[in-house]
């Protein structure tokens, strides 16, 4: 069976909104709900795994477990670190990194113990790639942001890496598709724009993943 790892309660709900499921329909589990649905003729579990590294890597583990997944698609959305890019642009990363994995002012800020590759040469089309950076707290300083920045982050989040790193350990297979909702800012007085911003696009990038990039990653694999 094929999983989607869903995090935060917002993009959870454009799921159920977009499948036309009511929360109260669906399977609840020590760290979300689920549901399992067909997609092209193949059965799909989709998960709320909760947001942050704890909730998101046992929940991925937890399902592994329980329904022997073999493919787990991460969809949800990120933070735009790389300013060439811009909001409701769409991923799908060719590197994971944790980043909060070190002793930073000693080591690296990311180590290759920390980091998953994917090789995307058989998606079999054309998208925006990049590295993802995972840390348990979101990207909303501006010195975080600089820093992420300053060394080659592309988007960031708090959970992909992880469950990344979770999905090799089993040797599953593991894509991952995030949409940029909003960037970080410096200004203090626009932080509420900011996660204003974020609720807005929430349900957008969730449609557009699920409506036109799903149905291509559910026929394609990665190494």
């Amino acid at each position: 069976m094929i999983g989607i790892s869903i995090a935060a309660k917002r993009e959870w709900k454009a799921v159920l909104d977009s499948f036309q499921i009511n929360l109260d329909s669906c399977t609840e589990y020590p760290f979300g709900e689920y549901f399992i649905t067909e997609i092209n003729d193949k059965n799909i579990l989709f998960y709320r795994c909760g947001v942050r590294k704890v909730n998101s890597s046992a929940a991925t583990q937890y399902m592994i477990d329980h329904f022997n997944l073999k493919k787990i698609i991460v969809v949800g959305t990120c933070a735009g670190i790389d300013d060439r890019f811009k909001n409701l642009d769409i991923f799908i990363p060719n590197k994971a990194v944790q980043y909060d994995c070190t002793v930073k002012e000693q080591e690296p800020l990311i180590k290759d113990a920390f980091t998953v590759h994917f090789d995307l040469d058989l998606l079999g089309f054309d998208v925006l790639t990049g590295t993802i950076g995972t840390a348990d707290k979101a990207v909303v300083l501006w010195k975080d942001y600089l820093e992420l920045k300053e060394n080659c982050i592309t988007i960031a989040d708090t959970e992909s890496a992880a469950i990344a790193y979770i999905c090799k350990a089993n040797n599953v297979e593991c894509i991952i598709i995030k949409g940029i909702s909003d960037f970080p800012t410096s200004e203090k007085e626009k932080q509420e724009e900011q996660l204003s911003t974020f609720s807005t696009n929430v349900p957008i990038i969730m449609n557009r993943i699920i409506d036109e990039y799903l149905p291509l990653v559910l026929q394609s694999s990665i190494k």
